[in-house]
């Protein structure tokens, strides 16, 4: 407040930043140099790993009529990427990021071409087996990114638990954002846009990424053969948590787009992500974790919530708020889970752990997918979602388990 000519004159004043306050734990990870410029780059290659199949089975189904083709042609992609990935992994810990990925995402680009040109020219349908599996070398890149945060925050958990937050969080994002983006480019463009944009998508991010080598992770001694991640202690049970997590999501998609049947699908199917997503970034400002088990009883517990309202109310809105609350869990224990893979992984070996963990995760979703599918034809979709919720307590009776078998301990 001020005088003007004798007149009072009211002016606002900009509030200053307290400098005393400290920054936030999200800023404070950005500001690691480097951070910011790896992380564009492998948030530009994550986005199509929510798009591909998406536009496989558009492109496919579009050009030659038949789901079932469609179908079987990214199931085999999903199971050429379940043997593949971990062998890339592995090279990538051996030779390096850069030197690995660059040539595996080459590899995986030109097998989404290949696609793309058997599909507009009519080749046989063998040919779109064979170029869909050829995409398997795409390399991990949620992976590589954690690895080098781990490398770079090595000796603070704190920051490591906020840097795993925001990777589940981004990765939530890419997929709910990823297959919105191949459905508007293949039906607003041409069929092979979908593709062809996230072909183009994971080369330019992963390149980019790539050429940030001051945050790389330096290649481990190659005079010593290590031993392969699954004969670590714990390995195989964590393995066998994140098989059955899978199941969770694998299942409650199928079930979901079966009880809404119709093209709101995608939108409820997405308030489930952004609830992972927002809670996951949150998650990530807490100091005091929860173990693996808190938060997987926590996940049986709110995946229960689709079943009560499909299967007591019915109601459209109330499965989809339902949706929105149990995917609160998915971060968390997914960000708790992630963290104990890299926690008991020997340091020099964090893709080919982590890369197991996602070969299981997918490998979880697959079979998910047939189950919920399954039940949904026989029992209905209402009955379907009782399967997230089995597939949930059966992951958390493995997390209880090796507490016991393994010197391990699942925190």
């Amino acid at each position: 407040m001020t005088t003007s000519g004798g007149t009072l004159v009211l002016v606002s004043r900009k509030r200053e930043p307290d400098p005393t306050r400290p920054p936030g734990p999200y800023r404070r990870l950005f500001a690691v140099p480097g951070a910011r410029a790896f992380t564009a780059g492998n948030l530009l290659a994550r986005l199509p790993m929510g798009m591909f199949s998406v536009s496989a089975v558009i492109m496919i189904a579009g050009q030659r009529g038949s789901y079932a083709l469609a179908g079987a042609v990214t199931a085999t992609g999903l199971a050429a990427t379940a043997i593949v990935a971990p062998w890339t992994a592995r090279l990538v810990d051996r030779h390096g990021q850069a030197r690995v990925a660059v040539p595996a995402t080459v590899l995986a680009v030109l097998g989404s071409l290949a696609l793309v040109l058997c599909v507009r020219h009519n080749a046989p349908g063998w040919t779109l087996f064979a170029a869909y599996a050829a995409t398997a070398t795409t390399p991990n890149t949620g992976g590589m990114s954690r690895a080098r945060w781990a490398h770079l925050l090595k000796d603070d958990p704190a920051a490591r638990h906020t840097a795993n937050s925001f990777e589940q969080a981004a990765d939530e994002l890419c997929f709910m954002l990823g297959p919105v983006l191949a459905a508007w480019l293949c039906a607003g463009l041409f069929p092979e846009a979908g593709t062809l944009v996230g072909a183009g998508l994971l080369l330019t991010g992963v390149v980019l990424f790539a050429a940030q080598r001051s945050t790389e992770p330096p290649v481990p001694d190659r005079t010593v053969r290590p031993r392969s991640p699954l004969r670590t202690p714990g390995m195989v049970p964590m393995l066998a948590v994140f098989l059955a997590t899978g199941a969770v999501f694998g299942s409650t998609e199928v079930v979901t787009i079966a009880f809404v049947d119709g093209p709101a699908a995608g939108a409820v199917l997405a308030l489930q992500a952004a609830g992972s997503c927002l809670a996951g970034l949150a998650y990530g400002r807490v100091r005091r974790t929860a173990r693996l088990r808190t938060c997987l009883a926590a996940m049986t517990v709110l995946m229960a919530l689709p079943l009560l309202a499909a299967a007591g109310t019915g109601s459209l809105l109330a499965v989809a708020g339902a949706l929105l609350l149990g995917g609160m869990a998915t971060a968390p224990t997914m960000v708790t889970g992630m963290t104990t893979i890299q926690r008991i992984t020997p340091s020099g070996q964090l893709n080919e752990g982590m890369t197991l963990a996602v070969t299981a995760l997918l490998g979880g979703i697959a079979a998910g997918s047939a189950a919920g599918g399954w039940t949904v034809e026989h029992a209905g979709a209402a009955p379907g979602y009782a399967i997230p919720v089995t597939a949930a307590a059966l992951a958390l009776a493995l997390a209880l388990l090796p507490a016991r078998t393994t010197k391990a301990r699942l925190s």
